[in-house]
């Protein structure tokens, strides 16, 4: 049984790492993973052996809290839980927003108080003089009192994680304020004692032994801290909710014969549904009525947009881009693809183990070993003959001398420089364990459309036939297609735009579902569209069929053009490869990541992208749910990954990822999920990122080495130990420097980030462009030259394009026949994939192609396969098949 539950009163690594901890050891329990960002915990246990209540009260032995989040199954279930999540994380941010800004209105006067008194910066004469001592300490209490107030979670929560033998940062924290804070408040009755007996050295001696700012610092820099941490989860939150927002909030539905506009959330399935031009599909559904052209790139990351006839389904949260159609609800409320790609993107966050910082790790072992030093030194100088108050000068130095200061500020000094430099270079890191996980990347996977390509249709080929001139073919297209709506028109149009030029009038103009679009230019009819609408106007010639062949195998979709029942040539049009994408690949590969395509196209297009940019190896043919489904398979075979994506559909593998990494010019959805944003949308950026990840790690491991290494001079010398032979001894005044020095050296060394410079960035790779994919510029030949130009004796060999005739199978001794399927229900190049794969699997059945445009199957087939075999393998994969005939 899998249940998700609410844990409160984590702080840190150690917190979440110590619930996870208690909650694994339970009989009956399978898998626990909690995640710190959401203070969240996922369980799968056995409910034969175990109850929910088991489980919360392992969590409250362990000295936190935790409830079961309750959910209904209504519609509107996952969007409630989600808001209620938004709002949680908003104001947690708001309150540690108040927090950090309080704590600084009483330290800064406090922090200038107490140093102006030891550096002698000008201060009210009240506060000066050894007369003036109890007026100066006791307004430093006052001063400290409110942070204190303000920020006593930490005494609480760190206290109460000592009680049950679970330290924390807090509880370094809590011991360090507290110590100074304790050892402040005796210096006042010492100031208070000597005053009133006269005794002017005591009182000179404590008046400079006050650590009340010590504990207001460590206070309010922690706090700082947790305020960017509140910041991060208020932004996880953002990106579900953005997703949640993409539907639209409203439908048009036909009910009893009376058509009105109601919440989406009242949609029920079989409604009826209208959707016009330019409008979000409400919900998932099937096309009754009517033909559009969705752009579906949201969900299938699909570039170019796909034409709907009745019978066709539609998706939710897709856009309506051209054309009027009535559709029926099929999935409503949590059922539909954008409901899925949202559980997704919550499974993969809630799932991803938070990193656990090195000061958490060995605060368990850190804090009891000075608490039982400082214990220890005390009760030894005493035995020795020492006073009490020496001996408590001892015991609070080591304390003072090991306050976390330095051990805090380690990790968040240099993640802070690390991710400023990265800003600069137009690298935006939303989070520190982004930053740390990114050095160990060892695979980077790539989406195809909008990253390694620019995301929207460009003329790549024209091709004209003999005697027609380019701008002629260019004009005749562009003042077709300026009518059509259409992307891939869009695409024509800009091209003549470019080339200045002039459009003529059309008149009659028809659109054409599925196939195209025609009008009448002076009285002569002319054609625009794909090969099936050139077939359905007996318009041939010898090369289409293998100049299709050839455009589709360079990833392009020509689109073919015809005066007077005669053609006129053809446009290609393709999502190119943006200029850097190829240098980008090879940086990667020269780091030694793997690099991986992952794309919703089909393989042809796949591949043709992979020979032009180098990736090692490429995964076609993939809805948002294999993408996810593609990165775990990868994280499973031991691999750290990023992910590198720019769509929405994007998001689940982003979350999924140990570092999603999202382009700058994306959806704010992929930014949202995505722990790293390239602000330039250039993917040199990719290695940029990982290289300053290695330098902010490698900074990270300097501090913390000081920091260690300093407790380990200082510790010894605090405790006394070289007092009897060298009269060496630490009051707690040099402690609170030696603290003090320890977290400016720190500080100090992770500034030197601020000098970094990529190697492999854009901005390193301003001036070596030769590796680059030089923008590309459209080709203009005839038809018959491109053939040519592929294929020698590409039209000699014409008449035998047909790869079936006359061929004969051993394994069957008899003819082969080409068969062509009428295939319904295929909606995406999944559904392709499943077609192929199941006339692939019939025994002697070779090349084998897939049309989703035409909804059709082409296979060779020995004699002995039967057009029932044929549908049966079809329909089990569950399709319908509404024809067979044999072409030859």
């Amino acid at each position: 049984m899998q249940e998700k539950y609410n844990v409160t009163g984590m702080s840190c690594a150690a917190c979440s790492s110590r619930v996870e901890k208690a909650v694994s050891a339970l009989p009956g329990m399978k898998e626990c993973s909690v995640n710190l960002l959401k203070n969240s915990m996922v369980v799968n246990y056995d409910d034969q052996t175990l109850t929910g209540a088991d489980i919360i009260q392992a969590v409250e032995k362990a000295g936190y809290g935790a409830s079961l989040q309750t959910g209904g199954q209504k519609k509107a279930s996952s969007a409630t839980a989600q808001s209620a999540s938004a709002i949680a994380a908003k104001q947690e941010y708001e309150s540690m927003k108040r927090r950090v800004i309080w704590s600084f209105v009483f330290t800064v006067p406090l922090f200038y108080l107490s140093m102006g008194h030891m550096m002698g910066w000008p201060l009210p004469d009240i506060f000066l003089g050894t007369e003036n001592s109890m007026i100066y300490a006791f307004t430093l209490f006052l001063l400290l009192i409110p942070v204190v107030f303000i920020n006593f979670k930490y005494y609480r929560v760190g206290f109460k994680t000592l009680i049950h033998r679970s330290p924390n940062m807090d509880s370094l924290i809590a011991l360090g304020s507290g110590a100074s804070l304790a050892y402040g408040i005796y210096a006042l009755y010492k100031i208070s004692f000597g005053l009133g007996h006269g005794d002017i050295a005591m009182v000179h001696q404590f008046s400079h032994d006050l650590y009340f700012e010590g504990a207001g610092t460590i206070l309010t820099l922690i706090t700082l801290g947790k305020f960017f941490e509140a910041r991060a989860k208020g932004r996880t939150s953002d990106a579900i909710n953005k997703l949640l927002n993409l539907a639209p909030k409203t439908a048009t539905v036909i009910r009893d014969g009376v058509e009105s506009t109601i919440p989406v959330e009242e949609l029920e399935k079989g409604d009826i549904l209208i959707v016009k031009a330019g409008e979000s599909i409400p919900v998932d559904g099937i096309l009754m009525e009517g033909s559009a052209s969705i752009d579906e790139s949201a969900i299938t990351g699909e570039s170019i947009p796909v034409d709907k006839q009745a019978g066709d389904k539609v998706i939710g949260a897709t856009v309506n881009k051209s054309g009027y159609f009535k559709m029926q609800a099929t999935k409503v409320g949590d059922e539909t693809a954008l409901a899925q790609i949202i559980r997704l993107v919550d499974e993969a966050t809630s799932s991803k183990a938070p990193i656990a910082k090195l000061a958490d790790k060995v605060a368990g072992v850190f804090v009891p070993i000075v608490i039982t030093i400082a214990i220890v030194s005390a009760v030894v100088w005493m035995i020795l003959g020492a006073s009490f108050e020496f001996a408590l000068t001892i015991a609070v130095s080591v304390l003072v001398v090991s306050c976390p200061c330095a051990l805090g500020l380690a990790t968040p000094t240099a993640i802070m420089v690390g991710t400023g430099r990265g800003a600069t270079n137009g690298i935006l890191i939303k989070s520190a364990e982004a930053l740390e996980t990114a050095h160990s990347i060892q695979t980077v996977v790539m989406d195809k459309t909008g990253t390694i390509t620019q995301g929207k249709p460009m003329v790549t080929d024209i091709v004209c036939e003999p005697k027609v001139s380019e701008a002629r073919l260019l004009q005749v297209a562009a003042s077709l297609e300026k009518l059509s709506e259409h992307p891939l028109g869009h695409a024509i149009v800009e091209e003549a735009e470019n080339h200045q030029i002039a459009y003529l009038a059309v008149q009659n103009f028809q659109q054409i579902p599925g196939q195209g679009i025609k009008g009448t230019i002076d009285g002569v009819e002319y054609l625009a569209g794909n090969q099936k609408m050139m077939d359905a106007f007996s318009i041939h010639d010898p090369a289409l069929e293998q100049l299709q062949d050839k455009m589709a195998s360079d990833g392009k979709t020509p689109l073919y053009f015809a005066e007077g029942g005669r053609l006129l040539g053809m446009i290609a049009v393709a999502d190119v490869v943006k200029p850097t994408s190829r240098h980008a690949v090879k940086e990667l590969q020269a780091m030694g990541i793997e690099v991986v395509m992952l794309t919703g196209d089909h393989k042809k297009t796949a591949e043709a992208i992979r020979r032009q940019v180098g990736v090692d190896r490429v995964i076609a043919e993939v809805l948002p749910q294999d993408k996810e489904e593609e990165i775990r398979r990868i994280q499973e075979s031991g691999k750290k990954t990023a992910m590198v994506g720019d769509g929405i559909n994007d998001a689940p593998a982003l979350a999924r990822a140990d570092v999603g990494i999202a382009i700058g010019a994306g959806t704010d959805i992929a930014m949202e999920s995505a722990d790293i944003v390239l602000m330039k949308n250039d993917l040199l950026d990719v290695a940029g990122a990982i290289e300053l990840s290695k330098a902010t790690i490698r900074n990270i491991k300097e501090n913390l080495f000081w920091a260690f290494f300093y407790n380990a001079i200082c510790i010894p010398v605090a405790a006394g130990c070289f007092y009897t032979a060298f009269g060496l001894k630490m009051n707690p005044m040099v402690a609170a420097l030696a603290m003090s020095f320890s977290s400016v050296f720190v500080v100090s060394n992770a500034l030197r980030l601020r000098f970094f410079k990529p190697k492999h960035g854009s901005a390193a790779a301003s001036a070596n462009t030769e590796t680059e994919i030089k923008p590309f510029t459209v080709t203009h030949t005839t038809i018959a030259e491109h053939v040519s130009s592929e294929e020698p004796s590409a039209r000699e060999a014409l008449p035998q394009e047909d790869c079936c005739q006359n061929k004969t199978k051993q394994n069957t001794g008899g003819i082969t026949m080409k068969k062509q399927l009428s295939v319904e229900g295929m909606m995406c190049q999944n559904c392709v994939k499943h077609v192929k794969k199941a006339l692939e699997a019939i025994e002697g059945a070779t090349d084998v192609v897939v049309s989703l445009e035409d909804k059709t199957a082409t296979v060779c087939v020995p004699e002995s396969v039967t057009d029932e075999m044929l549908t049966a393998a079809v329909t089990e994969e569950g399709y319908e098949v509404t024809g067979v005939q044999t072409i030859a």
